[in-house]
């Protein structure tokens, strides 16, 4: 135990559209912390709260014909009831629009004005002449000046992911109406974030945590460490000091929403904000990895200029996929945690566990259905399930609970060294070795009971059989208090099936180690239901139908484009490759593998031709291809282009005459 007052907190859903599973990689593990060392003993107060301000939230709601404060209450309401039925449990769940936030955020800004750390300059701004206002952040699109390319005005988020002033952004083009935008002055304010390098070499440094946080966060403070505009043109926002025309960016209000959100918390319960912030509480921050750069760079220096505390660790998460593509709303690849699983009938318990227990916490997550399926039904079901099962039926059958006596040494130590593991995983930020740690706990039980056969030996050897089940019981319960963290419901159905009328969580995670008591027991029901195949292929079909609606939408929208520039067309590489080899994907009766020669190097594609063309007839063929077009994986298969066909019979585009591979179509 730390001794020290502990404040958790997770990264702010953002209010302009409902909670993925990709939200939920940060807060699942960031409950089960939370859980698991309030059962050590450990003092945690768990805050979280909605993010309501920024222009994405502006034009949603001008699109609705809402309010921004309209939608971000709507979100807000929405994060709050689906993390609930994620059993994911909050002491405190805030708006950063509430008057809380407003209040701090001023008076942090007027902290960092007072000293010395803000200053006023007039910079060039994308301005649009048909809306007739200033663009801030993602009200414009354009190129980013660093790589090239299409960025929003924020941030270069389609390619090298730098954070993006205003008026940086080059070609700025306005997202409301699409007219291009020029550049005209107006003052605004900085942070003077340049004079904290050295203080963030020194804090990251003994920031603990993930790795991949720190490192990523030292890597840009030694590369570049820029001042950072910190106002912007908005009327949604909180305002910033002693200007009515001025917001503060939504990345300064956001993070003090953790502060507030923990004064409106001491508030409520009669404790004092100042000792998390202020004193010597810990902090730790749980977000995903996209946002590293604000945790681990402007927020400390944010807090350190103003006169606060800052952070004890930042836990990063990876990134998730869905069917080994990546997260798209727009192109379909989501699964949505309420429609999608809660809504479907499914337990928010197994979520839980395979986001928990699918990799190590900072690798990318893929997530697929088959393998939820497969994990649910061979760990959860099969193992842990199953153990449960056996052991409570026999015991209730043969004894009518649980039989006097005590479990023998070796059971005990087998639970000491499991909850060993388990600490030393948890303050890691392990999570996935500490769920398998559970895990082998239960494949020790089932291992047990069968070697044993305690059903064989209450035949002949009854106080034999009993000792096996004493010893079983004994794991039983010590399965049923450390998997409360992972999977909260099925740890309670599990403790009141041992007989207990309270709760589990209330009791200790060393309590694994006390001598199960005597008595009766109620009659047991199986733990859990095994996902069937025929609901997969519903849940898959779900899936399969928004992506094939988003490519839809997509067609659609480019069939409506009549014109291009001859900058369109030319960001196209078209060129001829020659057909080395060709072969059928297994499993796929569409798809063909094709190898294809560009002169200088050789290519993968998988089209969709196999219909037309039989693998031997194109072997030596010439055709024309896309050779810039972004690889993607194709039936787990990548594809480096795109060969082109014409009409519905993938008629292929051929040169008339001989022409060289790798040759330039103009």
């Amino acid at each position: 135990m730390s001794g020290k007052p502990l404040l958790v907190t997770c990264g702010l859903p953002y209010t302009n559209g409902p909670c993925h599973l990709g939200h939920l990689r940060t807060y699942v593990p960031a409950d089960f912390y939370v859980r698991y060392l309030r059962r050590c003993g450990e003092d945690v107060v768990f805050i979280c709260g909605s993010d309501n301000h920024g222009t994405p939230i502006v034009i949603s709601a001008e699109q609705e014909g809402a309010t921004p404060r309209v939608l971000a209450e709507r979100y807000h309401a929405h994060f709050d009831e689906t993390f609930k039925r994620m059993e994911i449990s909050f002491d405190h769940f805030g708006m950063t629009d509430d008057a809380a936030n407003h209040r701090r955020a001023q008076s942090m800004v007027q902290a960092l004005i007072d000293n010395g750390y803000v200053y006023s300059q007039t910079i060039q701004q994308s301005f649009c002449t048909k809306c007739n206002r200033f663009l801030p952040d993602r009200y414009v699109e354009g190129i980013c000046p660093y790589c090239g390319a299409s960025a929003r005005g924020d941030e270069c988020d389609r390619g090298c992911g730098r954070h993006l002033e205003p008026g940086e952004i080059k070609n700025p083009v306005c997202k409301v109406c699409g007219s291009p935008a020029e550049m005209r002055e107006q003052e605004h304010f900085f942070f003077k974030l340049g004079e904290f390098k050295d203080f963030l070499l020194t804090y990251l440094d003994g920031l603990s945590g993930t790795s991949n946080a720190r490192n990523y966060a030292i890597g840009w403070v030694k590369d570049e460490l820029h001042d950072w505009c910190i106002t912007r043109t908005l009327d949604w926002g909180v305002k910033f000091p002693g200007r009515n025309d001025l917001v503060v960016y939504v990345w300064v209000d956001a993070p003090i929403g953790y502060i507030s959100f923990t004064e409106e918390w001491a508030a409520k319960t009669g404790n004092d904000w100042k000792c998390y912030w202020c004193g010597e509480g810990e902090v730790t921050h749980f977000i995903g990895s996209d946002i590293i750069y604000h945790h681990c760079i402007f927020w400390p220096a944010l807090l350190h200029g103003a006169g606060y505390g800052t952070p004890h660790a930042v836990v990063a998460s990876g990134m998730v996929k869905f069917e080994d593509q990546k997260f798209s709303k727009s192109r379909g690849y989501v699964v949505w945690t309420n429609d999608d699983y809660l809504d479907q009938g499914l337990p928010a318990d197994y979520l839980r566990y395979y986001l928990l227990s699918y990799t190590s916490h900072t690798k990318e997550l893929n997530f697929s259905w088959r393998i939820f399926q497969e994990r649910v039904n061979s760990e959860i079901v099969n193992t842990l399930g199953n153990f449960f099962y056996r052991t409570l039926h026999f015991a209730h059958k043969f004894f009518g609970g649980v039989p006097p006596g005590q479990a023998d040494p070796e059971v005990l130590s087998e639970i000491g060294r499991c909850l060993e593991g388990l600490d030393v995983s948890v303050r890691e930020y392990e999570f996935k070795n500490a769920v398998d740690s559970m895990m082998a706990l239960a494949a020790y039980g089932n291992t047990y009971i069968q070697n044993n056969a305690p059903w064989k030996l209450v035949k002949t050897d009854r106080a034999a059989a009993e000792q096996v089940i004493i010893n079983c019981l004994q794991i039983a319960r010590a399965l049923a208090l450390i998997i409360e963290p992972v999977m909260p419901d099925a740890a309670g159905r599990a403790w009141a099936m041992l007989g207990y009328a309270d709760n589990v969580s209330a009791h200790r995670v060393d309590e694994a180690l006390e001598l199960v008591q005597s008595g009766p027991l109620p009659a047991p029901e199986p733990l859990f239901a095994k996902i069937e195949d025929d609901k997969v292929a519903e849940l898959e079909k779900i899936l399969e139908k928004r992506v094939s609606e988003a490519r839809m939408k997509e067609m659609k929208a480019a069939e409506e484009t009549s014109e291009i520039s001859i900058d369109d067309f030319a960001a196209m590489d078209l060129r001829v490759a020659r057909v080395v080899s060709a072969e059928a994907v297994k499993g796929s009766k569409k798809l063909l593998r094709i190898m294809v020669d560009l002169g200088d190097e050789q290519r993968q594609v998988v089209s969709g031709i196999a219909t037309f063309y039989s693998p031997e007839e194109l072997v030596g063929k010439s055709v024309v291809m896309i050779v810039n077009l972004k690889p993607a994986k194709i039936f787990g298969i990548e594809s480096q282009g795109m060969i082109l066909a014409a009409g519905d019979a993938a008629s292929l585009l051929m040169p008339l005459r001989d022409v060289a591979p790798g040759t330039k179509i103009r």
